[in-house]
């Protein structure tokens, strides 16, 4: 626990945000160190609540007490063990995870629960700072080698898990750079790719080889990877987006979010853009489909890149201000929740369906929307248009890819058109395959993916040396 009575004595703070008149001039993250006196401080208020609900509430496990105390104690090369030996990329799910571990936190039953997200964030830029992140290397080999296809955080964390236990890992990344969704879906303001450049290196330093620019499927076949090596894991996204079926979709400005996000990451890495067209937000009324992350992303994004206005429109009914947490604690919470781009200045409207999106010379210029009651239906005499000079599309996913690699394999899929494996032994209904992350889980959470990627290294590491050695 940390202080004795500290949830008494201290509020609870978050993060402060540079002004929004500033931020939004460049794609550089914007938050400000709260100093660690204020972090200790907040270690502080973790109360020795006996159970610590924490615990189920993070996908991983972190144990959150123990390295809150540490940093309390003014111990935090103690509190970087602690959360290392969980969560192998806590500077990623400390910026990027919605942190279902402070929903579960007994304190948030009564007042403001612990920042625990933002102390492990702070953990671990500590841990780099004091140079005390250093390359692991194994210290024998095992002679057994392994394929895994996809750099995002699952694959990034099977990889890490697999050589540490000794194994030779090559990880097969069909973009120019590591780091999958990481890198071309979420946005520099977000997270700065240095982030994952500095964990790229780490893990080569400790033996893991990456092959970028090569897709599996098409530049090299699945059968000859699997072939090449005694294990293959298969850890890429779930990149089939949800889309609009609606009259005016084939309209010149209508358009997926994963189609106009990584344009705007690689012009800030100045990468070449591989995309055909250009899309740019820049002096246009803009209209994003669809509430959750990547609609805020599509927001920010627009924003920064000069948008006249920005509208958000979400399907379902505007949730209640606050959580009933006599009926959800410890569970995540329906509530209503606004993103630090949705601050920025867009326009938010709930219970909107589209109905046709119309355009003049092939070019989208409104959009005809209806109000919806709970149940989805359309609710009469309640149509009203909306200008729109770009239509982002940001509904979710629904699948993995399956032509190429997927469809080669022949692997089977769940009724959901992911990739069908247990989380047992995340084994694929092919001999020596495995999967794990958003492809076999389907759309959820970088927490998920990396806990994903650990279990499934662990079952990886059984299935080769008949053991294990790895936690799962």
């Amino acid at each position: 626990m940390g202080k004795l009575r500290g949830f008494l004595e201290y509020d609870r703070i978050d993060e402060a945000n540079i002004p929004v008149a500033d931020r939004v001039k460049n794609y550089k993250e914007f938050t400000v160190h709260p100093g660690e006196e204020k972090l200790q401080d907040q270690g502080a208020r973790c109360m020795d609540c006996g159970v610590p609900f924490c615990h189920s509430g993070c996908p991983l496990g972190n144990m959150i007490p123990d390295f809150n105390d540490a940093v309390y104690q003014n111990d935090w090369q103690k509190a970087l063990r602690i959360l290392h030996s969980t969560n192998n990329f806590p500077e990623f799910t400390g910026r990027l995870c919605p942190a279902p571990c402070e929903a579960a936190c007994v304190l948030g039953i009564i007042n403001p629960p612990v920042s625990i997200e933002m102390i492990e964030k702070y953990i671990v830029e500590r841990g780099f700072k004091e140079g005390w992140i250093q390359a692991n290397p194994p210290k024998n080999r095992t002679g057994k080698t392994i394929a895994v296809v996809g750099s995002g955080p699952a694959g990034l964390a099977a990889a890490q898990q697999l050589n540490r236990a000794g194994h030779t890992v090559t990880v097969f990344e069909r973009d120019e750079k590591v780091g999958g969704l990481l890198r071309y879906g979420i946005p520099d303001f977000k997270m700065e790719k240095h982030l994952i450049d500095r964990r790229e290196d780490q893990m080569s330093k400790e033996g893991v080889n990456f092959k970028t620019g090569i897709n599996v499927g098409k530049d090299i076949s699945i059968d000859e990877i699997r072939n090449q090596y005694d294990a293959v894991v298969l850890a890429g996204g779930s990149e089939y987006p949800r889309d609009l079926p609606v009259e005016g979709r084939e309209l010149d400005g209508v358009h997926f979010a994963m189609d106009f996000l990584p344009q705007q990451n690689r012009r800030v890495s100045k990468e070449a853009n591989t995309f055909s067209k250009e899309i740019s937000a820049k002096g246009k009324d803009v209209i994003v489909i669809g509430g959750g992350d990547t609609g805020s992303d599509c927001i920010g994004t627009s924003i920064r890149q000069g948008a006249k206005s920005v509208t958000q429109l979400e399907i379902m009914p505007i949730p209640p201000e606050e959580e009933d947490k006599g009926l959800t604690w410890p569970n995540w919470p329906l509530k209503l929740r606004t993103s630090s781009s949705q601050e920025e200045g867009a326009l938010r409207d709930f219970s909107v369906m589209t109905e046709s999106i119309d355009g003049e010379n092939g070019i989208v210029t409104s959009i005809n929307c209806v109000k919806v009651n709970d149940k989805m239906k359309p609710i009469k005499n309640s149509q009203f248009k909306l200008k729109a000079d770009l239509v982002l599309l940001a509904m979710g996913f629904i699948h993995p890819t399956h032509k190429g690699m997927i469809e080669d394999l022949g692997v089977e899929k769940d009724p959901r058109g992911n990739v069908l494996a247990n989380t047992s032994d995340y084994k694929t209904s092919i001999d020596n395959v495995f999967s794990a992350g958003d492809m076999r889980r389907g759309q959820s959470l970088v927490v998920w993916a990396i806990r994903e990627g650990r279990q499934c290294a662990s079952s990886v590491d059984l299935f080769l040396s008949g053991e294990r050695n790895l936690p799962f």
